[in-house]
């Protein structure tokens, strides 16, 4: 099957400056890419030239097998979804959704017969004869998505769509947009700096820092196999525990020893981990250290640690504990009996374990 997006070697330059660096992206037609970073990390810049919004530096776009690398955005077949939802005030919920279709011509029962399709979809039926001015920021983000539905267009693009809504409404509108992909089979491009909403509604993930893909995958391969400490860091809530150790291998495996102020240093073997170097940085996320009996396999290793803080929330107890000169956070069950300045049994999970090169930050297994 033939990418519905195709980018290779794309360029942003501002000037001197490098905004996209050598970005090569590309996705299946019913794929739900979400670009994610941190702010000024070049995502929403890669969506305005995806959209065609902004003019590229090198490199080519192609959209449906289309070269779209110097088309107008009108005539990319893209619908854009933005933050601000930019909506007409002095028109009607209808008029907004309509307009796009009354510019382009096609004719009164097609946009009633659409525009009555996607109110229905959206639950907007009783809003049509409404003015933006007297809707509520999410009843506004679906108006912006229904006049992107009628276009039925090969991509949709939302530039950070729910981030002006509060957090319970947010929750609603991303299963919303998630229903949305599943029932209609379309193509989408997304922007979000939230980790959550990415892992959340992305058959593929992309993640970019300083204008620099770091990272493809599905949203299990990013927060499982993380390609090195940027993306371990930043992808996950709480984020995974970077723990700065010493590595010695033998025949057996590998001897971790993480050291640990006024005691014993914990030593851990992973019998799989062959090569090695001295200083490592050992990955395990908050899940995969447990309290003891709590966790089985033969790649579970027990150590007792000194509890610094218990941190309760709900169906997780999170305790917090210094080892290796970094505060780490075990995810343990809500009846946990732990209490700061106790000692307490953990389980680490090597079969989890990411390492990572401290100088390069890169993934060594």
């Amino acid at each position: 099957m033939a990418p519905i997006l195709d980018i290779k070697n794309l360029y942003k330059n501002y000037g001197t400056t490098e905004i996209l660096k050598d970005i090569n992206v590309a996705i299946e037609p019913g794929d739900f890419l979400v670009l994610v970073g941190p702010s000024g990390c070049g995502k929403s810049t890669l969506l305005n030239c995806i959209a065609g919004l902004e003019p590229i530096s090198g490199g080519t776009i192609h959209i449906g097998g289309r070269d779209m690398t110097h088309v107008s955005p009108k005539d990319r077949d893209i619908a854009m979804v933005f933050q601000s939802y930019a909506l007409y005030p002095t028109m009607t919920v209808a008029k907004n959704i309509t307009f796009g279709m009354k510019v382009r011509g096609v004719d009164a029962a097609t946009q009633d017969r659409k525009l009555h399709e996607v109110a229905k979809q959206l639950q907007i039926e009783p809003l049509l004869n409404r003015r933006p001015g007297q809707l509520s920021g999410g009843q506004r983000q679906r108006v912006a998505m229904g006049r992107a539905l009628v276009r039925d267009p090969k991509l949709f693009l939302f530039d950070e769509p729910l981030s002006n809504l509060d957090a319970k409404l947010r929750v609603e509108m991303r299963m919303e947009i998630k229903n949305l992909h599943q029932n209609l089979g379309a193509t989408m491009v997304y922007v979000t700096h939230d980790q959550i909403e990415a892992m959340t509604l992305a058959t593929k993930i992309v993640v970019m820092k300083g204008g620099v893909v770091q990272q493809i995958g599905t949203p299990a391969e990013i927060y499982n196999t993380p390609s090195n400490l940027f993306v371990a860091d930043f992808m996950g809530s709480p984020a995974m525990n970077l723990i700065p150790a010493k590595a010695r291998v033998g025949s057996d495996g590998a001897r971790i020893e993480i050291a640990r102020d006024g005691a014993e240093p914990i030593i851990l073997t992973d019998h799989k981990a062959r090569d090695l170097p001295q200083d490592v940085i050992l990955g395990l996320r908050p899940e995969d250290i447990a309290e003891a009996g709590f966790r089985a396999g033969e790649d579970v290793q027990e150590a007792q640690c000194r509890v610094d803080m218990v941190e309760p929330a709900g169906a997780d107890t999170y305790v917090v504990s210094t080892m290796g000169g970094k505060q780490i956070t075990a995810r343990l069950h809500a009846e946990t009996r732990a209490q700061p300045g106790e000692m307490l049994d953990l389980a680490f999970d090597l079969a989890k374990v990411s390492y990572f090169a401290p100088n390069s930050g890169e993934r060594l297994n």
